[in-house]
């Protein structure tokens, strides 16, 4: 294919190389005539392991050449994608002053073109930007015609510096938002060579992503540190620990646990994170980032309080109790804590939950229900059929055939408040107006 890469930093460069590599004719923009220079001699602008031999290679094939000129460019390719900077502002947002020059450049580019063209969006951006800067700055210099030949698509890069070359190559996927059959079609084929799925979205959701996986990735970093100073405290190899902490591939290195829904509960997380931080308090080391995880989880269930405070409604059905759906263990339920401020507030309160109901007669729980929240244990409910004529609004806490049989029955008028975030209950998450 043709391809324009616009900005030669250290994404533009990796992936104009790399894309000469497989086979593409590559044109690089830049307004820095130095970094235009370096690239038409083959040299490299940025220190990447490999990356001046690439460029190098890629020259004297003649599948690579560099300009100032974006008109240039868009006239000697098919598809243009951008990569330029998206700098932080104090108040950490990105500044997307590059991206929209260069959509509106790029748009001046095609006003007289009659062929589709594609841009792609490859900086990392906030989501809602693909669609709010870069499209009206296509629009506003393309003018009518053109404007409906441009196929736009998001395609956030995964590049870590000191291996952007392999991981180009083979990454995880490669991601693409775009709705646009056309506008896939180009992006299949200028990845055809990549040793990786590729995974079609929608546009939001591609620009989103990006962000998710760098949070994570940081917030691996600090886990490990912190880990790491509390060993040492301690007196504990933490190589050692983490080594065998990465063994496990099913509950630590997985996906367990990465599902949204509601807040954490049972007999262990709580415990268990106040025992580490006590043994750190005690060896006077500071983890600020697991002292924050108990305050995160208290926020998680104070925002469904608020939300059926804000319905105005006082009669309240909730779905399940136990901290777990599938279980009848009530000990730092959330939904418990939950239950409990509501009937705190003035809430007139009725529960399904066929689990905790046997409990009640039978069960490790019974001396737990009867001593500890007896007050609560007097509202449980028999059947889904008396829970949802009593609600105004129903609380789906846990998934399960109590939420299935509940949401059957639900009036058209009564609010659903879907503590599972959809993944119980696809067909109505509802929160209130």
């Amino acid at each position: 294919m043709r391809v324009s890469v616009f900005g030669l930093g250290y994404v533009g460069c990796v992936t104009a190389a790399c894309l000469a590599r497989a086979g593409h004719q590559v044109i690089g923009v830049d307004l820095n005539p130095d970094k235009v220079a370096l690239l038409q001699h083959g040299q490299a602008p940025i220190v990447e392991p490999g990356l001046g031999e690439l460029l190098s290679e890629a020259r004297n094939a003649e599948r690579l050449r560099a300009t100032e000129a974006s008109e240039e460019a868009v006239a000697s390719s098919d598809v243009a994608l951008i990569c330029v900077g998206t700098p932080g502002r104090p108040n950490g947002q990105p500044s997307v002053d590059a991206i929209e020059r260069v959509g509106q450049s790029i748009g001046r580019a095609l006003r007289e073109r009659a062929r589709p063209y594609t841009v792609v969006l490859r900086s990392t951006v906030l989501p809602g930007t693909t669609e709010g800067v870069l499209v009206p700055a296509l629009a506003a210099t393309a003018g009518r015609r053109a404007a409906r030949q441009i196929h736009v698509a998001s395609n956030p890069e995964f590049l870590r510096e000191g291996s952007a070359l392999a991981d180009f190559a083979a990454p995880p996927l490669t991601l693409v938002g775009c709705t646009d059959p056309d506008g896939l079609w180009a992006l299949r084929s200028l990845y055809a060579t990549v040793k990786a799925p590729m995974v079609e979205t929608a546009i939001k959701t591609a620009e989103t992503i990006k962000y998710v996986a760098n949070a994570f990735h940081a917030l691996k970093v600090c886990f490990a540190n912190e880990i790491g100073d509390i060993c040492a405290s301690l007196g504990v190899d933490v190589q050692e620990v983490m080594r065998i902490f990465r063994m496990d591939r099913k509950l630590n290195i997985s996906d367990t646990y990465l599902r949204p829904g509601f807040a954490f509960g049972g007999s262990c997380l709580p415990k268990d994170l106040r025992a580490l931080m006590y043994a750190a308090r005690t060896a006077d080391v500071a983890l600020p980032l697991l002292s924050a995880i108990l305050p995160s989880n208290d926020a998680q269930i104070r925002r469904p309080v608020e939300a059926v405070l804000e319905t105005r409604k006082r009669r309240i059905g909730v779905v399940g109790l136990a901290f777990k759906s599938g279980t009848d263990d009530l000990r730092e339920s959330p939904i418990v804590a939950l239950v409990e401020t509501l009937i705190g507030k003035g809430c007139d309160l009725r529960i399904l939950d066929r689990h905790v109901a046997i409990a009640r007669l039978v069960g490790a729980n019974r001396r737990f229900i009867e001593e500890e929240i007896p007050h609560i244990s007097s509202l449980m409910c028999d059947d889904a059929d008396e829970l949802v004529a009593h609600g105004d609004v129903l609380v789906i806490g846990n998934a399960g055939e109590d939420a299935t049989a509940v949401l059957a029955r639900r009036r058209p008028e009564q609010i659903v408040i879907d503590l599972t975030r959809g993944t119980a209950v696809p067909a109505v998450i509802g929160t209130p107006a």
